[in-house]
């Protein structure tokens, strides 16, 4: 399963460090615009409390953690819809995501430039979310141009009017009014403001623990948006990478979780995305699958044959497991059943699929 998380923002704003940190991978990083030209991928390790304890009561040969695929996309600047700056990759690629992670500069530091000379989170925004809508427009202009003398395309003309008049007010798709049946008709088009959106405050460690006037201004923002806000240091959670033993920085610093893993996890739900595993000696392995799937359809993820052949799946809840310690005792305590080809997986469900 293969799905995508894109690092956007202006020059400048700590994407590129951010990166770093979550990829662990040494990209460069610099104190210029246009740093990153081509965009790096990187697969995240999405931690889950579950594996870990499954992984010190099964003691498996091997332990396999839920990934995500983060992008680090090219800085975008005003004008980026017009191909100001490297605009038009940088549309390229976000068309690309499934969820944007929006970084938004909320630290003043006069080592750093500032392409617009001084640190305003919502200005900031605001460059970004117009770019989008404009992107967005276009797209729209041009299949109106081609479909309005057509009769029997009306319902569509129709949507697409619906569309163009909110992009004209500056709405994003994903805060007007669509039905299911509307998004699946105009999900071809790739719309960028109808993909989910994670701010990410990048401020400094002060700002951690105290609060901060920009962090509000972009909470504030992301609430009107239907968005998501995490706050993080950039440059504390490039140094906690580089730590093996980085739970005892985090207890000193008085921080239960690092903000990069807030932010995969937050990512992992705005993804719909939920996790079963398979239990074994030679391997605890989570897989992660969107909500709602079938049985078949989660055999499936593991091996294409296993849904093709699919007959029944074992399943153990991961709260039945937990309380009984073994899949012996689990069978004993008759919490082991066998789902057919209905079954809607759930999140945590540890799966043994029969297959022909």
């Amino acid at each position: 399963m293969s799905l995508k998380a894109g690092i956007v923002g202006l020059p400048n704003v700590g994407k590129s460090t951010l990166f770093k940190a979550i990829t662990k991978k040494d990209v460069l990083a610099a104190n210029y615009p246009f740093a990153t030209i081509e965009p790096n991928v990187g697969v995240v390790t999405v931690l889950d409390e579950r594996v870990d304890f499954l992984k010190n009561l099964v003691q498996p040969e091997k332990t396999i953690y839920p990934t995500l695929e983060f992008i680090d996309i090219a800085g975008l600047v005003a004008g980026a819809s017009q191909g100001e700056g490297l605009g038009n990759r940088f549309l390229a690629n976000i068309r690309e995501v499934d969820v944007i992670c929006e970084v938004v500069r909320c630290f003043t530091d006069q080592q750093i430039i500032h392409t617009s000379g001084q640190v305003n989170p919502l200005h900031d925004i605001e460059i970004i979310q117009t770019e989008l809508i404009l992107a967005d427009l276009e797209v729209v202009n041009n299949r109106l141009s081609k479909i309005l003398k057509k009769p029997e395309d009306q319902p569509e003309v129709r949507l697409l009017q619906k569309i163009k008049d909110n992009l004209e007010q500056g709405i994003s798709l994903r805060n007007i009014n669509l039905s299911e049946e509307e998004k699946t008709q105009i999900k071809h088009f790739n719309f960028l403001t109808l993909k989910k959106v994670v701010f990410v405050c990048n401020v400094d460690e002060v700002a951690l623990f105290e609060q901060s006037q920009n962090v509000d201004e972009v909470q504030a923002y992301a609430k009107k948006e239907n968005a998501e806000v995490i706050i993080l240091c950039a440059k504390l959670e490039v140094e906690l990478s580089e730590i093996s033993d980085n739970e005892t920085l985090l207890e000193d610093l008085g921080l239960k979780e690092s903000g990069l893993d807030k932010l995969t996890k937050k990512v992992y739900q705005l993804l719909d995305l939920q996790t079963f595993f398979t239990v074994g000696k030679q391997e605890v392995r989570a897989w992660p699958f969107k909500r709602g799937l079938t049985a078949p359809e989660c055999a499936g993820i593991i091996h294409s044959d296993f849904q093709k052949g699919f007959i029944k799946a074992e399943v153990i809840s991961y709260q039945d497991f937990e309380k009984y310690q073994s899949e012996k005792a689990v069978q004993e305590a008759g919490k082991k059943r066998l789902e057919g080809k209905e079954y809607i997986v759930q999140d945590g469900d540890i799966c043994h699929f029969r297959f022909n």
